[in-house]
């Protein structure tokens, strides 16, 4: 098995999306940065910091990206509710979003 960030990334994001399991994760990581027990010590000038820094990275960017889906989601359901509410329009509008990933590359 192939240690990596990129494979500890994912499977800290699957678990803090899993919502048995999200608010345990949360505040383990939590207890995890205040407690005084590391991986490596902060008594040690910079390295020590490194896995705080790095859980306190993925805890914020997965929380974020937790509370920006919900708030989409219910900024979708509100919408769906307010159109079926309003039946007196005869026109509706339909908007679809599409995104294209493009790479970028150097003309010089």
């Amino acid at each position: 098995m192939k240690f990596s960030i990129q494979s500890l990334y994912t499977w800290y994001g699957n678990l803090l999306r899993n919502p048995k399991y999200r608010w345990w994760v949360v505040l383990g990581t939590l207890v995890y940065l205040v407690s005084p027990f590391d991986l490596l010590p902060d008594v040690f000038p910079i390295i020590g910091q490194v896995d705080d820094v790095f859980l306190l990275t993925l805890l914020v960017s997965e929380v974020s990206g937790l509370v920006i889906e919900g708030w989409k989601a219910r900024k979708g359901n509100i919408g769906t509710e307010a159109e079926a509410a309003n039946t007196n329009t005869t026109e509706t509008s339909t908007t679809t979003a599409s995104t294209i990933d493009v790479d970028a590359v150097s003309v010089k």
